[in-house]
């Protein structure tokens, strides 16, 4: 049953122009409808390479059941968030007053149908009741139901709602001061929020957060150009950057950092991998090796440069948003690895030196398969391995490439095939501070 959204261009609509649910795109029509009929609006905002938007999508998008309580009582619109980062802004800060926490994607917000302001919000809702969250025809049931109950109680908070907004658009009078002030704040809290043992600066689901490390690079800087030095700050910095490219949440074989990581030491990483993420921890990582060579930081540079020209470079020019975390409806199946499997694509030697860098003589860390993920440091494994340096890095480099050559003949992920201009920029800028810290012959 084909809906309205076959008519769009976008990857991400177009993944739901077969759901039973009668989806409109956000414009005069849909507002309109719901305006004139004063039914609530279920507004749905996602991207093509989300896995949870898959997930909420095969649960409930595609079920007739839920469809049908969908077209009921909702006027349903579907939004592209890198189509419209104007309404996914708008409607992730609305989530955030409404919910006192940070939002994400799928994005599933409820509006009033004459203000457009929304009354409820939430990221992905089940089929049916886990996680500590409602199923989702039960939660679609009870809100239809406040709708219709309780208009009051719903006008005074999307009063609220709204001052919030006005109130956010206050300026502030003196920026240049109060910038560096905010520097200083922001670094204070991101001591606070530091976690020591592995990097970071929250609990699981832990994100590279470039944005973060970025200001306390800045903060290093302040500092040292008034002859003072934030040694702590550069330490979180280097610390976690360190623990992120030795981590799982680093494609070790094909290069590029996935989204985030469902745990604390960056082990099992939510594999989806983002243009804007590559692009700025590009820059990071550029900028940590004025601090000294780095071999670690150094190859995930190179093998993240060589991963955007290989797989995300359009043939016309620029380069694709993203790469899905599934393929074949398998999280993670691409990158993964069978014991059994590596013993067939290396010989002894090899496998040997994969097996101690990457941890596959630990337990199984992924669905009784093995991600990749430094447990030691380099020069510790070489030395424990009895290999001359020069010989170990060679035969690094001659498995890696094995194991991704071999990784080839699987089926891949999905690459939507967007080419945003903010994130090229972030990319392309990424790439030429790579190329300034390493020097052209390194970057190819």
């Amino acid at each position: 049953m084909a809906n309205r959204l076959t008519e769009e261009t976008s990857p991400y609509l177009l993944q739901h122009a077969d759901n039973p649910v009668d989806w409109f795109i956000w414009g005069p029509e849909a507002l309109e409808k719901a305006k004139t009929e004063n039914k609530p609006i279920l507004l749905s905002i996602g991207y093509s390479s989300c896995h949870w938007c898959h997930v909420m999508a095969r649960e409930s998008f595609e079920d007739v059941a839920t469809a049908q309580v969908m077209n009921q009582h909702y006027i349903n619109i579907k939004v592209d968030r890198e189509e419209r980062p104007d309404l996914d802004k708008i409607y992730q800060a609305a989530f955030q007053l409404l919910n006192s926490q940070g939002g994400g994607w799928p994005l599933t917000m409820f509006l009033d149908p004459q203000t457009l302001i929304p009354f409820f919000g939430g990221t992905y809702f089940p089929k049916n009741a886990r996680y500590q969250l409602p199923g989702f025809v039960d939660l679609l049931m009870r809100i239809n139901e406040t709708f219709e109950s309780k208009k009051d109680e719903l006008k005074d908070q999307g009063d609220k709602v709204l001052k919030a907004f006005d109130q956010m658009k206050i300026p502030l009078v003196d920026s240049q001061v109060d910038d560096i002030f905010l520097l200083q704040d922001a670094r204070d809290k991101l001591g606070k929020q530091y976690e020591p043992q592995f990097g970071g600066f929250s609990k699981a689901p832990k994100f590279p957060t470039p944005t973060k490390i970025s200001k306390l690079l800045k903060h290093w800087s302040y500092e040292r150009k008034n002859g003072t030095a934030d040694k702590d700050g550069l330490e979180m910095v280097m610390n976690t950057l360190t623990q992120i490219a030795r981590g799982g949440i680093y494609d070790h074989l094909g290069g590029g950092f996935y989204r985030y990581s469902t745990d604390n030491k960056w082990t099992v990483p939510h594999f989806e991998k983002m243009l804007y993420d590559n692009g700025q921890l590009l820059s990071l990582y550029s900028s940590a090796l004025r601090f000294g060579p780095d071999q670690l930081f150094e190859d995930a540079i190179s093998e993240t440069i060589e991963w955007i020209v290989r797989d995300l470079r359009a043939p016309l020019g620029g380069f694709y948003a993203s790469v899905d975390a599934d393929s074949n409806d398998e999280e993670g199946g691409f990158y993964t690895w069978r014991r059994e499997e590596l013993k067939e694509v290396l010989d002894e030697d090899h496998y040997l030196l994969i097996e101690t860098l990457y941890g596959i003589d630990k337990p199984p860390n992924f669905n009784n398969r093995w991600i990749f993920h430094r447990n030691d440091s380099w020069r510790s494994v070489v030395s424990r391995l009895q290999f001359e340096p020069e010989v170990a890095r060679d035969k690094l480099l001659d498995a890696k490439r094995s194991l991704f050559d071999h990784r080839q003949n699987r089926s891949p992920p999905n690459i939507d095939q967007k080419i945003v201009t903010a994130w090229n920029a972030i990319t392309i800028k990424g790439i030429l501070e790579s190329a300034n810290a390493m020097g052209n012959n390194r970057i190819g």
